[in-house]
Parts: C-alpha cells; structure tokens; sequence
C-alpha cells in the first residue's frame, strides 16, 4: 500500500481517438498532436512515464515528432490510453469521473445565451443589469463589452460551448468580493434542470483597449450528485490535499486542506514542494493554465512551452518521491489548441503511473472509464476497491467536538422496527449531523434509497450472538455491501473464543476484513466486552489489528453489559495505529458519551442520545 498518493491532472491535455468525438463534433481532435506539431525538444520525464508508448498514438504529427528525436526513454511504470464514459467532456464530470462517479446526462448547455427568467433573477439577486448573454471567448468578451460595463455598473455574463455561466466585471466597478457573492447568487439560481457545472466569475482590471483578465478567476462547481473517493479518504482519516482549483471543482467536499494557485508556475512549485511533506493519503493537484490559457485560445505555442516547464519539473517530482509513493499522471478531456474551436474536445486521456505498486513497465492498454484512477488511487491508499454501490454522505465521521451527534452511529435495531421507524432514524440521523444509522440488515436497501446519500448506512452480522458461521457472516457481508451499507458491525465468535479457539478467530475477522474492503466499506468488530476476561480483550485487540479490520466495538447492546470507560480505554491502549474504538450499549447522557471519547473512542453506539 502507499502512504502518499500525487494525482496530477494536465487539464486538457487529451491524446485524441475518443470512439465517440464525432458525436460531440470532435472528430479528429488530439492536444497532444497539436502541441508536438510545435516542438522538437524531447519530452524526457513525461517519456520515462510512458507518454509516448501508449496505444493508438498513430497521429502523424506525433510520429513526425518521434521521428525527428535521437533517442525516446523506455518508460518506467504503468501506462494507458482511458476513455471517458460520461455523458460530457468539461472539467466538472471529467473530474468527478476521476473521482470515481459516472454523469449519464450531460449538464446543460446555452449556445444562444441564458432565458429570460435567469437573466431576470440574476439582475433582482444582484441589483444590477446584465450585458451580452452569448458564447463568447473571454478575452474577446471584456474586449467588446468592457467599456460599456465600467460605464453602466452591469455584468458581463456570458458562456460558452461548455457548461458553465461566466460573469467578467472589472475590479474597479464591481470590488471582488462582491463578484464572488454575485456569482455564489448565481450558483443559487443555476440549480435543477438549470444547474450549469460551473459558474466562473471572472474579474479583469485596465483600460478600453487595454483590458486584462487577473488571476482572482473563482469557479462554483456543482455538488457530485453522490460521494467521491475524496469524501471517502477523508472520512477514512486520511489527508486529502488540493492544489489549484481541485477545492472548487469539488465545491471544496472531501478536501482537508486547500492550496489554490494563480496558474500552473505556482501549482508546479506547490507540488514540488509537496514532496518534501510528511503526509498520509492524496495530493490532487489540477495544472489548469494549459485549458485556460492556451487550450481555449489556440495558442500552440504557448501550450508547448507550458508542457515543457511542466516536464522539466517532472524530474523534480520524481526524484521527490519516496518508497511508498504513487505518481499519477491524467487529463480530464481535450482543448486541441489547432482546430478552429476554442472549446474543450472530447479525446482520450493519458494514464502514467508510477511508485509503490507500479514499479515495472506495464502497458495496460485502452482501459473504459476514467474511474479507473479512482479504483487504482483507493486500492493504493486503503488495499481496497472502489466499486460499490453505497454513497457515504459527504459530511460522514466528520467529527466535531460542539456536535456530539457527529460522534454517534445512531441506531434501531429492535426486533419490531419498521420501515418507517427506520425512515424517521435516517431524518433524525441527517438533522443532527450523525456519523451513520445502525440498522438491521433487511432495511439496508430501503435505507440506501431513502437516504439517497445524505447518511453513511451501518448494517450488523452475525447478530447479538455471533455464533454463525464464518460462511453466513460473510455472505451477509458482502450482501449488505451489494444493498448500500457502506459500514458492517460484524459480532465474534464468542464460543470459539472461550473455547480458546483464537486462531479461527482471527481467520474469520480477516476474511470478512478484506471482503468488506475490497467492496469499498469499513468494518467494525463487536468483541462484547462484556462476556469476556481481560486477557481475553487484550487478545482480541491484537488480534483485530492485524486482521485490518477498521474499528474494535464494545457491545452488541444486547449483552448483560454495555460500554465502559475502562473497557472503551484498555481497547485504545492495546490496538494499533490504523484502529479505531467504538463504544455502545447503555451510552444515554452527553456526559458518559464524552468520557467514552475522552476514553479513547472514536465513535459512539447509541439509539437514546
């Protein structure tokens, strides 16, 4: 496994045979051909990474440009030629798509300008009228309509093929903050069949003639409609860094920490020095001067040079990069900067994998979906696979010390529960800010549909007793997986261990740890505290450490006993690093909840809170 993952996306630069570019009119386009058409300086790094060993790069601008090099490096790691799946070729479904959620309709689109009814609400949420609504380059935008904006006070609002609503105001007539609230207002509005996937402001500063757009651009994503690998490692407790406009393409969910950049000079350097930082988990980084400055401009030249500096780098990044490090190199579409457009393009994207795991030069071919990175980069980090069906909420186990609900998996595992019990737990679960809802199995699959991502589900196996088989309590497992829980209580076999049967223990505890993992979820292990000696307890922390398993548990609440301070705080001095304690049974009052967490515990088990 890795312990630092650097996921760097080149925005824009795709490599061209999309089998469905003709359909979004893109037949033809390669960025990659464009900018080598205008180079013949060898690319050495980006080479080393396998760029230029990829399938299907028969181009001839790309074979001229391999023709005219003296030598072209062998490449180092993993390389592949991926090809989108979602309905859409801008920066937001391209990048949620990296992050592991499919767009199967594409976001709307204006290419005769906004309705009326937007146009009206923006002038009433703003208090000031709007100019063009129209496709426009933004350069040309400011240039045309600049003038008449520092003379009236209203807003430059137009688009462009993209999905996105543009608001240009010179820095002078409209202070920066209040661009950044018009378009937080504009965000509001561009909701429901309307919601755009960007709302871009775009603040400029000069004279007629002379305008200039400055580097306070400030994009308002669309929300993910379901959680990304980025909520899922934060919530696991892992550090998940962005550089540049990452936070805003993902309207700052599933980020731990912000670095926004003036353009790719600043990100390179932010990235080079992330190397030299001691942290555990993602670096996402997005280069995005190559899409917005050159892309969408057709300035070749400038594209080329910005590869160059990026490659030059790239030795820098590598040579940064230590045992237990993974390199990822990707594009989240197209903008051929030699077609007559000045749009995205709908192209095939690079994949250059190199580190802990990718040591060897492997060519992996086409591969369907840039979700691919997001299976490789959570497999990397937590020895799992991201392809699962639940959606942990964006705010799950993040947890606040003025919320004590944040701590809580909220529960109704009565024998008598209803639907509709169930229903009321996941509202009661949402308003109070919990970490999950602890629910009986047969309710998962409902509780999946009518939380629709607002809260993480936790399921129970083998459950109050423990004494099924391992077979049961793993297809129940991986069933309760397949329904939506994203969280699994599994119970021990408490027989086996008074029978001092510890090693079938722990083989069972492995296995549902890495079936329960590789589906994507977490697992917490009931050891009921109560029925056992404290040798035995010590053991047992032993032992589910190095099963892998997530969380150690108390109680089932169904014992003769609940949580206890001291059990909640031998637990913590006993298992590992990578393990977390969880109290429940009995936990009724704010008060014995924080001393369980003073205690040690991570999460609380509690219906009655």
């Amino acid at each position: 496994m890795a312990k630092r993952v650097f996921l760097i996306v080149l925005d824009s630069f795709g490599i061209g045979g999309a089998p469905d570019a003709a359909s979004f009119g893109d037949e033809g386009s390669n960025t990659l051909a464009a900018v080598l058409s205008h180079s013949g300086k060898p690319f050495p790094n980006l080479a080393k990474m396998g760029l230029f060993s990829i399938d299907g790069e028969d181009d001839p601008r790309i074979l001229e440009y391999l023709a005219k090099q003296e030598t072209v490096p062998s490449p180092m790691g993993a390389y592949a030629r991926l090809r989108e799946l979602s309905a859409g070729k801008d920066s937001t479904i391209g990048h949620w798509e990296i992050a592991g959620v499919l767009s199967d309709k594409p976001q709307p689109t204006y290419p005769d300008g906004f309705p009326e009814e937007v146009l009206t609400a923006l002038e009433k949420a703003t208090g000031r009228g709007i100019l063009c609504n129209k496709p426009y380059s933004g350069t040309r935008v400011i240039a045309d309509y600049g003038e008449e904006h520092m003379k009236t006070g209203k807003l430059i609002v137009y688009t462009s093929a993209d999905s996105v609503l543009q608001i240009a105001a010179h820095e002078d007539i409209v202070p920066i903050e209040e661009l950044y609230d018009i378009c937080h207002k504009a965000r509001e509005i561009m909701s429901g069949e309307k919601a755009v996937g960007r709302v871009i402001a775009r603040p400029f500063t000069g004279t007629p003639g002379n305008f200039e757009r400055t580097p306070r651009r400030h994009d308002y994503s669309l929300e993910a409609p379901s959680s990304t690998m980025l909520d899922v490692l934060k919530a696991t407790g892992l550090d998940v860094i962005s550089v540049g406009k990452i936070f805003d393409l993902f309207s700052g969910r599933g980020i731990t920490e912000s670095n926004p950049t003036s353009g790719n000079t600043e990100g390179i350097a932010k990235l080079v020095s992330m190397t030299g930082r001691d942290f555990n988990g993602l670096c996402f980084v997005n280069l995005v001067d190559f899409d917005m400055k050159y892309g969408h401009r057709n300035d070749i030249k400038g594209y080329c040079d910005a590869m160059h500096e990026f490659d030059d780098a790239l030795g820098q990044v590598i040579d940064g990069l230590k045992d237990d490090d993974l390199l990822i190199i990707t594009a989240d579409h197209g903008c051929d900067p030699s077609t007559a457009s000045t749009d995205h393009s709908r192209e095939c994207v690079p994949l250059l994998i190199y580190g802990e795991g990718y040591r060897l030069p492997q060519n992996l071919g086409e591969l369907a979906g840039f979700d691919n990175i997001a299976s490789i980069v959570m497999n990397s980090l937590l020895g799992r696979k991201y392809a699962r069906r639940f959606t942990p909420a964006a705010a799950s186990s993040v947890q606040s010390d003025e919320n004590i609900m944040s701590y809580v998996d909220l529960t109704n595992l009565k024998t008598v529960a209803t639907a509709e019990d169930i229903k009321a737990l996941i509202d009661r679960a949402v308003s109070s800010g919990c970490a999950s809802v602890c629910i009986p199995p047969c309710f998962v699959d409902e509780a999946y549909a009518y939380s629709n991502g607002r809260i993480a589900i936790c399921t129970v196996i083998g459950f109050p007793n423990g004494y099924s088989t391992t077979g049961t309590k793993l297809h129940e497992a991986k069933e309760a997986c397949d329904n939506g829980a994203s969280e699994i209580d599994m119970v021990i076999n408490i027989c086996f261990v008074k029978s001092g049967r510890m090693a079938e223990v722990a083989e069972e505890i492995k296995l549902i740890a890495d079936a329960v993992h590789e589906k994507g979820a977490i697992l917490k292990v009931i050891i009921e505290t109560c029925s056992l000696e404290e040798d035995e307890k010590i053991e047992l922390c032993r032992i589910v450490t190095e099963a892998g398993a997530d969380f150690i548990k108390t109680s089932t609440g169904f014992g003769s006993a609940g949580a206890t301070v001291e059990d909640v705080a031998l637990m913590k001095k006993n298992i590992g690093p990578d393990v977390k304690v969880k109290a429940a049974g009995g936990i009724r009052s704010e008060e014995s909840a924080r001393e369980m967490i003073k205690a040690g515990a991570s999460r609380i088990g509690a219906s009655r809170l």
